[in-house]
């Protein structure tokens, strides 16, 4: 038997804590720079960040498992591209091509760095320019 999702409820993984209640996921814009600092410094991911934002906090730390548990708990298209590009990381391009689908995203040309995509989702999850 399926669990029965109720939006309001508080969810959380090993590595993901997210509360679904109606007040939280409205965390200040954050900018890229301080995004940045955090990933490097904190001992964890500031309070009220989606999942989808605490699975590329994890994998900034190097942390791929933590981001990938963090991805698969985000059934939004946000978390959906987060998840693509954590495959795409890992080297599994068809993997990566379903969760890009499922984003509605394309994928990035061979060219384009994990760097550059980390940054591109971050900002744009952020709402940082």
């Amino acid at each position: 038997m399926r669990p029965v999702f109720r939006p309001y409820e508080r969810r959380e993984s090993r590595k993901c804590k997210v509360d679904m209640s109606p007040a939280v996921g409205t965390l200040a814009v954050m900018s890229f720079e301080d995004w940045q600092r955090s990933v490097a410094n904190d001992a964890a991911p500031p309070a009220g960040l989606s999942a989808a934002l605490q699975a590329l906090w994890h994998d900034g730390r190097n942390d791929w498992e933590g981001a990938h548990q963090c991805a698969q708990d985000d059934h939004s298209r946000e978390g959906s591209w987060v998840h693509a590009y954590l495959h795409r990381k890992e080297g599994d391009l068809g993997n990566a091509g379903y969760w890009y689908s499922r984003a509605g995203r394309k994928m990035p040309a061979q060219s384009a760095t994990l760097a550059s995509e980390w940054a591109e989702i971050s900002r744009e999850l952020l709402g940082a320019k």
